[in-house]
């Protein structure tokens, strides 16, 4: 008959009785023999590789786990018994798991710090994936009867065995040092992250392979985030209360600082981006190579060098959870994910890289948490498999990013990681995203020298400052690399009036969102390519882009506050583009999933909900949609200023501008639908005051009161006696009237 061994672990002084009870439980079962950490020495139990083997060693693991963390040995950072449990996961030893209740009597002499209090509270978190038996016993007779149970439950399920069994071991190819795996893996990283893909943001590379990607590391530019200032604390609670003050930190020293990290930003925030440069500094450095390794980092990074791990959780959310949806994730299915994408030539790197995370620990980057779908709970399980993983990688730094908005509710919120926002680029790194845009570009194309290069820079960066539109756009790394790339493409200008800059980098977003998404393997070789938009719904592109316009002037017009970029709901977005179509057979459901992870012109905001990428877009947009006859030009528009000036201001003065490029004579209609009247005697009512004075600014911006004919000197002059009474009123708020 087979004699079984069970290792016995709990902490000490908080579960006396209730360990020797169990032990003597066990101890006085037939054919079972007990082991726990006093049958050893202290010194030997300090030996990780100790514990190890005599977890291995049994055939079960019994585990009782209280509130305390209990004591830890340096240089380990995990508590004797988180180390004896980790030896059992390593091992696979079949666990039983008895956890007491959340409310369970500890003497106050035993009270632990905070630090390690949250340490066992994860814990206890992490063995739930195991077999957790009934916490509801209150004495140690009462828990040893219920460990005896089940492990005469567990005996009953068992065929014969020896009772010692050999480690598992992922194989390993003959022949090839564990060195030369590592070093092929992190070559097989660098070449997914080393290229900054440009394909339908620069027109140039758009149609030539070998221009259509940038070089990560020429031309990235550091990013800083913003948290709570003077504490460690809620950064989306701090964004909702304006009188919150922010610290500003480089993005490098937040991962440095924070072993659990969420970094949160708007799409084309530059979050993926940032993944990828880290990941290549790490492998690069490794590699030894000069354009990226740890000096890149700078000195806000005090680290050692770290196994670097990347994983796109929209491609784990696609390939590697479990079918049922309804069956719980774990880190065993992210692990199986990761060293599946190994591929035949990498495969005996699994056994190197767990070797390596476990005993020495790495940085894991987890890019769009946001991007794996709710439906079905996907993102759910998503979540959980990542804090499974956390706990099954104790020694492990992580990194994860999301959009900020989907990131907001309670559900989706990752334990104990630290939260930090992107911020906007300021006015230094503009200026360095701008010179180094340049310095690569004038490497990668054969028609700009060097010297052609600095001075178009240098003209960007003085548009940039003196114009006020620009100014506005440029902190998000996403518009200024639009912008950078219209001013290298249109060679070395911008368009003098704000309505033509808008609408060529409108275009340009529209390219990016309808541009066809590419699909590769994990050795990066293109398996296929979804097709673009238009191509999709078998509609026009200028059909769909009318039906943006049209969302984007009834978002503005039922948006609740006047600044910042409206909700467009899911629902409202899907419905119009399905009207559009010519794919009579083309579901709804298939319509969010196709246009859910596309960045450019719409981008997902939270739970189905859509924005533009900033409230100029918005506006242009819906100037758009209102200078056609289906905006029924110029009446309605006229009718909104009147309503709501101060709403419809900014998309009046674009659609005037858009409209006076067709023919003047139709901007000259809107001014009169503006403003049709003598000024009346006496106050002026403020919101016609606010119409005249609106049609007047669209005639200075166009340059048409300069210009003006015969045929609208008449128009002019009452515009003029508009201006004077507004001021002579006081009809307008002073810097309204100043500008009057």
């Amino acid at each position: 008959m087979t004699e079984y061994k069970v290792f016995l672990s709990s902490t000490f002084k908080d579960l006396t009785d209730y360990r020797e009870a169990v032990y003597e439980a066990i101890q006085r079962m037939d054919d079972w023999r007990c082991v726990h950490m006093e049958d050893f020495g202290a010194r030997d139990w300090e030996a990780d590789e100790f514990c190890r083997r005599k977890v291995n060693e049994c055939d079960l693991f019994v585990g009782i786990l209280g509130l305390l963390y209990g004591s830890i040995h340096e240089p380990s950072v995990l508590s004797y018994t988180e180390r004896e449990y980790q030896a059992a996961v390593v091992a696979e030893t079949p666990r039983l798991m008895f956890v007491t209740p959340d409310v369970f009597p500890v003497p106050g002499n035993l009270r632990e710090p905070d630090e390690k209090w949250q340490c066992q509270q994860a814990f206890r978190e992490r063995v739930s994936g195991d077999r957790v038996r009934d916490a509801n016993w209150t004495s140690p007779d009462q828990l040893a009867t219920s460990v005896v149970i089940a492990i005469r439950n567990w005996e009953q399920e068992q065929e014969p065995r020896p009772s010692v069994k050999p480690l598992p071991v992922s194989p390993i190819v003959p022949h090839v040092d564990a060195g030369a795996l590592l070093e092929a893996y992190l070559g097989r990283v660098v070449e997914q992250a080393r290229w900054l893909q440009l394909s339908g943001v620069d027109r140039k590379a758009a149609t030539d392979a070998e221009k259509a990607r940038l070089a990560l590391a020429k031309v990235y530019t550091a990013l800083d985030t913003l948290s709570p200032k003077g504490e460690e604390g809620d950064a989306l609670w701090a964004m909702r209360r304006p009188d919150r003050e922010m610290a500003r930190l480089s993005a490098v020293a937040a991962l440095d600082r924070y072993r659990r990290l969420v970094i949160l930003g708007d799409p084309g925030s530059g979050k993926s981006t940032f993944v990828n440069f880290v990941t290549l500094c790490l492998a690069g450095g490794q590699l030894g190579w000069e354009e990226a390794n740890l000096s890149r980092l700078g000195e806000d990074w005090t680290q050692d060098w770290l196994l670097p791990v990347r994983v796109v959780l929209r491609d784990f959310a696609a390939r590697g959870l479990p079918e049922d949806p309804d069956e719980p994730a774990t880190g065993d299915h992210l692990w199986r994910f990761l060293t599946g994408e190994l591929g035949e030539t990498l495969a005996g790197c699994e056994a190197v890289l767990r070797k390596r995370l476990l005993e020495q620990g790495g940085l894991v980057l987890l890019d769009g948490l946001d991007e794996a779908p709710e439906a079905e709970r996907r993102r759910e399980q998503v979540k959980d498999a990542i804090v499974s993983f956390t706990g099954d990688f104790q020694r492990c730094r992580f990194l994860v990013t999301s959009r900020t908005y989907a990131y907001q509710k309670q559900d989706w919120r990752l334990p104990d990681f630290q939260e930090v926002l992107l911020a906007p680029f300021s006015e230094e790194q503009i200026e360095a995203f701008v010179d180094r845009w340049y310095d690569h570009i004038a490497v990668s194309r054969t028609d700009l020298s060097s010297d052609e290069a600095q001075g178009r820079a240098a003209l960007l960066k003085h548009a940039i400052k003196t114009t006020p539109g620009l100014r506005d756009l440029a902190p998000r790394p996403l518009l200024l690399t639009l912008m950078a790339s219209l001013h290298a493409w249109r060679g070395g200008t911008l368009p003098e009036k704000r309505e033509e800059l808008y609408a060529d980098c409108v275009d340009l977003l529209l390219d990016v969102w309808e541009q066809p998404k590419m699909v590769r393997d994990a050795q990066g070789k293109l398996l296929a390519a979804q097709p673009s938009v238009q191509e999709w719904l078998k509609a026009p592109r200028e059909k769909v882009r009318g039906v943006l316009d049209e969302l984007a002037c009834d978002a503005h017009a039922g948006q609740p506050a006047l600044e910042g970029t409206a909700d467009v709901p899911e629902e409202r977005l899907v419905t119009a583009l399905l009207a559009v179509s010519g794919d009579p057979d083309l579901k709804p459901k298939r319509v969010v999933e196709y246009v859910r992870d596309r960045a450019g012109l719409l981008t997902p905001k939270g739970v189905g909900v859509y924005a533009f990428p900033h409230r100029t877009f918005q506006e242009y947009l819906a100037a758009c949609h209102l200078t056609t006859d289906r905006g029924n030009f110029p009446d309605e528009l006229a009718q909104r200023v009147r309503e709501q000036p101060e709403r419809w201001r900014e998309a009046a003065l674009l659609a005037a501008a858009k409209a006076a490029r067709g023919a003047s004579y139709a901007a000259w209609a809107l001014v009169e639908a503006l403003c049709p009247d003598e000024p009346p005697a006496g106050r002026l009512e403020p919101n016609a005051a606010w119409a005249a004075l609106i049609a007047a600014q669209s005639l200075v911006e166009i340059g048409l009161h300069e210009t003006a004919g015969p045929q609208y000197t008449s128009k002019v002059e009452r515009l003029r006696r508009w201006q004077v009474q507004t001021i002579e009123t006081a009809a307008l708020p002073p810097v309204d009237r100043a500008a009057a």
